[in-house]
């Protein structure tokens, strides 16, 4: 069982750690949530996010979100490949409900992890 914990080597960090995501992304989402990954040289997955004021007009609203996002990454990142991924979302998130957010996230992580078995 792996240690549950979110701390600076959890995450995409710098600007240069989000662009090599973005410039050549594997994409998995689900309704509400689109997720690029990248597979990354560190042993263990990152986060970053990207919750756009566009699609969540309200700051606690994103803020909610990334919550949400960071507690469920840390819970599952255990179970996840060596991968880089950016979390962003799709409008009308806001107006779900925290165990609706959970569910869509546990979705994706075990896309994430049966897509990279091999790894």
């Amino acid at each position: 069982m792996g240690r549950y914990e979110f701390n600076r080597e959890s995450r995409l960090v710098t600007p240069g750690h989000f662009k090599q995501v973005f410039d050549n992304p594997s994409r998995f989402g689900s309704k509400h949530f689109t997720v690029l990954i990248t597979t990354n040289t560190s042993d263990k997955p990152r986060l970053g996010m990207a919750i756009a004021k566009k699609r969540v007009k309200l700051a606690v609203g994103r803020n909610r979100i990334k919550r949400i996002v960071r507690e469920s990454f840390r819970q599952n990142q255990h179970n996840l490949p060596a991968v880089d991924l950016v979390v962003m979302v799709k409008s009308g998130i806001d107006q779900l409900d925290n165990a609706l957010i959970n569910q869509q996230l546990e979705n994706i992580w075990r896309k994430i992890k049966q897509r990279h078995k091999s790894s």
